[in-house]
């Protein structure tokens, strides 16, 4: 079984930079048609822009995914583009630091409503219509209709104040992947999530240039020795997007490089 995606389509949110933009790269790149889908109309523009307007398997689509009119125009232009969807990555996060002791400044909501409900929502929604194809199709019962991938984070297991939000984020969209893969899984959708350590995003590169000591603080916490380049979380993706991965749902596969089996408070959480 290889893990080819080739000829599936794709919706990767929050890919107008970073985690994102590289997994929705390397879906194209393994032949996969892609909907670039982020806030970002911008950032957007200056990635993808000439592709999008192109003949080919790469369109773009902006705006606030928090809103349900949003994910529904999303669905729209990606089936009025390629037809069907298979494929949805949930990777419109967002981190940030919590003042643990200000209800004004935790960030508890703002997360919440950013990194979980978006997530839930657009699932939700895509699962629909994956259904809906699947029924106008007349696919035979037992055929597996699609892949969701959350992203999710190695902070979900961490107890690290300075990190509220962002870890009761984590935790809740690992949960929610359990709740949706077994409540997809007699409708043939699996669904997974990727929980990574320090990988090499826009945010790690941020702080690092900030705070140039971090890179010897997470290496050192790290059993492999090094931060994780984007494309091996791409990687890991891919495969649960694959029919290789056909009898995995509900899980939460960790890419950390071994750091979640120590447990080193002090070393910087990215």
């Amino acid at each position: 079984m290889s893990f080819s995606v080739s000829g599936k389509t794709a919706i990767v949110t929050g890919s107008a930079s970073g985690i994102g933009l590289a997994i929705a790269r390397h879906l194209v790149d393994k032949g996969a048609n892609v909907m670039f889908a982020d806030v970002d109309e911008t950032k957007l523009e200056a990635e993808v822009g000439d592709e999008a307007r192109a003949e080919g398997g790469v369109r773009m689509f902006s705006g606030d995914l928090t809103e349900k009119l949003t994910i529904a125009n999303l669905l729209s232009a990606t089936i009025d583009a390629f037809e069907r969807v298979d494929i949805l990555v949930n990777a419109n996060r967002r981190t940030l630091v919590s003042d643990i002791l200000n209800p004004e400044g935790d960030g508890v909501e703002e997360l919440w409503r950013h990194n979980v409900l978006s997530a839930l929502r657009i699932s939700q929604m895509t699962a629909k219509r994956m259904i809906q194809h699947a029924q106008r199709a007349e696919v035979e019962p037992g055929t597996m209709l699609g892949s969701i991938i959350n992203l999710s984070s190695i902070a979900s297991q961490a107890t690290r104040p300075e990190l509220l939000a962002y870890s009761m984020a984590s935790a809740a969209m690992d949960q929610m992947t359990r709740s949706l893969a077994v409540g997809l899984a007699p409708k043939g959708i699996r669904v997974n999530a990727v929980a990574f350590g320090s990988v090499m995003s826009a945010s790690l590169q941020a702080a690092l240039k900030e705070h140039p000591d971090f890179r010897d603080q997470i290496t050192e916490a790290t059993p492999l020795g090094r931060i994780a380049a984007p494309a091996e979380l791409a990687e890991a993706v891919q495969f649960l997007a694959s029919d290789a991965s056909g009898f995995i749902t509900g899980q939460v596969l960790t890419v950390d490089g071994g750091r979640g089996l120590l447990d080193v408070v002090c070393a910087p959480a990215h």
